[in-house]
């Protein structure tokens, strides 16, 4: 760690490096999760309903089984699955059959290099930069499986909750008990606001799933950083949905995935949370 801190020059082009390759297993994570998830809540059903056993073969892993065309199934070679350079180099078509090939794979893999390379630009290449690039990581595929199905998964919430509180018990961050506050904090004021939607108009306004990916941004960036996490997902969900609506022409009794919205508040808030209360207090006079 500490030649890639001196040796800038080699230490980013690897990080960059690996965010490729590590976008590129978040696109199989973000396509193949859901699918996954639903076939065992369908078999769970069968065995609590006593339902007389069917064929339904499990779709493909997220580890085991090799990439594939979703159109021709069409198996892609090693050079077909170069991040990015390989959509460019196809024109974002399969080789096999020329069917598009979705513009979601470079964006992800991209995205991925540069949170990574942010990660460690902010914190270095230590344990810090590592813990940055994990929840990043997890961000960046939370973000896609909730846009495209609108659902947060447990396996990927919890984990990400827990090894925040990891890192605080090593106060890599900060402290243990700033780090379970801002878990709870995070869990109960989304539930509040949950809870009165539901008591005033008699609906859901959001998942349980936000819940907890603000319960485990919460363990990351601490009690100070709920609060402004729920400021910044607020005008960025405003914004961004918005301007969804009026491109889109939406209903607006459509649900709009909130996830992402807190993932890019999280994410702002654990880099530079500090740095922009300590700015505030100052430009409200509160600071000593």
């Amino acid at each position: 760690m500490a030649f890639l801190d001196q040796n800038p020059a080699i230490g980013y082009p690897l990080v960059a490096g690996f965010g490729l390759l590590v976008g590129s297993f978040l696109n199989v994570v973000i396509l193949r999760l859901p699918k996954r998830l639903e076939w065992e809540w369908k078999r769970d059903a069968r065995d609590v309903l006593e339902q007389p056993e069917v064929y339904d073969p499990p779709p493909p892993g997220i580890v085991v089984e090799r990439s594939h065309c979703p159109h021709c199934k069409h198996q892609l070679s090693w050079y077909e699955n170069i991040p990015v350079f390989s959509w460019l180099a196809l024109s974002g078509k399969c080789r096999n059959c020329k069917a598009p090939i979705s513009i979601q794979y470079p964006l992800v893999e991209l995205l991925t290099m540069l949170l990574f390379v942010a990660a460690v630009w902010r914190f270095g290449f230590g344990w810090q930069g590592f813990g940055a690039i994990v929840f990043s990581g997890f961000l960046i595929s939370m973000s896609g499986i909730d846009l495209r199905t609108q659902l947060l998964p447990d396996s990927l919430t919890l984990p990400l909750m827990w090894l925040g509180l990891i890192a605080a018990a090593d106060n890599l961050y900060m402290p243990v008990k700033p780090a379970l506050l801002g878990a709870v904090a995070g869990y109960v004021s989304l539930w509040s606001v949950w809870w009165l939607f539901k008591q005033l108009t008699g609906k859901e306004g959001m998942g349980h799933g936000d819940f907890k990916l603000l319960a485990a941004i919460g363990a990351w960036t601490g009690l100070k950083g709920v609060l402004p996490t729920i400021l910044i997902s607020s005008v960025v969900g405003a914004v961004i949905g918005s301007i969804w609506l009026a491109l889109k022409g939406r209903d607006r009794s459509v649900p709009i995935p909130f996830g992402p919205y807190l993932a890019i508040a999280g994410w702002i808030v654990f880099f530079w949370g500090q740095p922009m209360i300590d700015a505030y207090l100052r430009f409200a006079g509160l600071a000593p």
